[in-house]
């Protein structure tokens, strides 16, 4: 506790932490274009000058919110158990993400309007980076996984794109309805749904040589 009138100072970098957060939330409600930088800096209890003193403009905020964005998804991805079987590590990575979403709408919403806004823009921009890099990611980890028995690159794509898949129906579903308990039984259907394609997936498909 400060004593004697004494005003802990905050750093540069936990105020940029901050207004990121803030914009997180302010994307999730107000979207890419109402997410001004005076309501950022309201969302963040802080001055609008600090705001401008921290970022030279609005994109270089948005560049720290798509380097977010991206780190949670490496963080939940990069997570699982390194010598689990690929199975295990799909199953994780599903879950994982969808929990991440689970625990903020708020996360989910602006993850969705992020990648919306890009395409209504038919930009690429950082959002489709942020979006490419979490794939990659997972494709890295079920490489990893599937070393003893390397698949070939086609199937790996596949499962990628039904992890990807499942991941963001769950979280439009979500988002829309907002009924947690019906989103927590949606992420046992998916993980389900994984489980049980992979398995026929599997099956029917050679390693790679």
């Amino acid at each position: 506790m400060a004593t004697g009138g004494f005003v802990p100072r905050i750093s540069a970098e936990e105020r940029r932490a901050d207004f990121v957060k803030a914009a997180v939330e302010v994307i999730a409600t107000h979207g890419i274009d109402g997410a001004t930088t005076r309501r950022i800096a309201e969302q963040a209890n802080a001055p609008l000058a600090t705001l401008h003193y921290c970022y030279n403009s609005k994109e270089d905020l948005f560049a720290d919110v798509y380097q977010f964005v991206a780190d949670k998804f490496r963080g939940v991805i990069t997570s699982n158990d390194p010598h689990a079987e690929l199975e295990t590590t799909a199953h994780q990575i599903l879950r994982g993400v969808m929990e991440c979403y689970l625990e903020s709408v708020n996360f989910a919403a602006t993850s969705l309007e992020l990648t919306s806004w890009a395409r209504r823009q038919h930009k690429e921009g950082g959002v489709i980076l942020v979006y490419d890099t979490a794939l990659d990611a997972v494709r890295t980890a079920l490489r990893s996984a599937s070393a003893e028995h390397p698949l070939e690159p086609e199937t790996v794509d596949e499962i990628v794109y039904v992890i990807a898949t499942l991941a963001d129906g769950f979280a439009l579903n979500w988002l829309t309805y907002g009924d947690r308990s019906a989103a927590e039984k949606q992420m046992q259907i998916s993980t389900s749904v994984l489980d049980s394609w992979l398995a026929t997936r599997l099956e029917a498909v050679p390693v790679a040589p």
